[in-house]
């Protein structure tokens, strides 16, 4: 009966890991939604909610790293408990600066409409890099909630097209910034906005790649060729 308390109490501790950390994404996820819609309106509330977040996900950040330092000092796990633990450490590090990055684009958003936002004529701003960084994120939570490789794998995938929107968007603002002098401040800010949302979904890849080391104890970072064999 000892050591089958035992065994209940170790399962529990590695699904609140989990479930902290997937609570953790979901925070995280709200905070960038919220950064790029105080982009879009310059609401002051919705800035101070960002930074607000940002507080809590860093408390959540050392809570987690001290829940997994927990677990490893007194269950000692192996094989794929093992692997669990470390994708948790690594994914809520990765988190953690996706919330920074959300700060950053909310930062960046109050600068804008601060001065007065000066118009892009014809650009097609950062909506679509938006929505695949954003839909990166998501999906890798659920991927990870699931320990879904496949989907995992899909997403790692997704990574190249959020790095071709970014370079679209460069040699669009650059090509107004030659033309219009008066658009570079505003150019460079939306740069910057674009580059926090490319760094969104290489975090979201990095969760992803996460999933596929829990699930298959395969080590797929900087191995796209690999992802798509796998992928058949």
């Amino acid at each position: 009966m000892n050591k089958e308390h035992i065994s209940t109490q170790y399962d529990a501790d590695l699904e609140e890991i989990r479930t902290r950390m997937l609570q953790m994404g979901g925070l995280v996820e709200q905070q960038v939604r919220q950064a790029l819609a105080a982009y879009g309106s310059g609401e002051l509330e919705l800035l101070e909610e960002v930074r607000r977040n940002e507080e809590k996900v860093n408390a959540l950040e050392v809570e987690m790293d001290n829940r997994c330092n927990h677990v490893i000092a007194r269950r000692q796990p192996t094989a794929g408990d093992l692997r669990l633990v470390m994708a948790v450490v690594k994914a809520v590090t990765d988190l953690e600066r996706v919330g920074d990055e959300a700060a950053k684009i909310a930062r960046i958003a109050r600068q804008l409409h601060g001065r007065g936002m000066v118009e892009l004529p014809g650009f097609s701003d950062v909506h679509v890099a938006a929505g695949i960084a954003v839909g990166m994120l998501k999906d890798a939570l659920d991927a990870f909630a699931r320990i879904d490789a496949e989907a995992a794998k899909r997403i790692i995938l997704k990574d190249l097209q959020i790095d071709s929107e970014f370079r679209s968007i460069l040699r669009e603002l650059i090509t107004f910034m030659m033309e219009d002098p008066r658009t570079i401040s505003t150019a460079l800010d939306v740069v910057w906005i674009a580059k926090a949302l490319e760094r969104v979904g290489d975090h979201a890849k990095n969760i992803a790649e996460y999933v596929v080391f829990v699930a298959e104890g395969m080590d797929v970072r900087h191995s796209y060729p690999a992802v798509e064999n796998a992928l058949g």
